[in-house]
């Protein structure tokens, strides 16, 4: 027998580090669980990346679950600044 009829469906993801640090978001329950795993597409710098996260710590505030996810930098895309553009044209006018 499940409470699901009682608790929220949602989560709220908190991201513990990596380019996403310090956000937030909200998740669908599945099967009134969390993803052990997320991918999240994000602009850096104008360069549309995916980033992964791996779910860490649970715990619920009122009755509502948070995860804390940690950044997954292997698997990745990388975040690099491009330097080039300075290198090229870093003169004054």
């Amino acid at each position: 027998m499940t409470d699901s009829t009682h608790s929220d469906p949602e989560y709220i993801v908190e991201f513990a580090d990596g380019p996403l640090a310090g956000q937030t978001d909200r998740r669908f329950l599945v099967d009134g669980k969390v993803d052990d795993r997320i991918g999240v597409v994000a602009a850096v710098e104008g360069l549309e990346s995916t980033f992964w996260y791996i779910a860490g710590d649970e715990r619920t505030v009122g009755q509502l679950k948070h995860v804390t996810y940690h950044f997954d930098a292997p698997d990745s895309d990388p975040v690099e600044a491009d330097q080039e553009d300075e290198s090229i044209f870093g003169y004054g006018a």
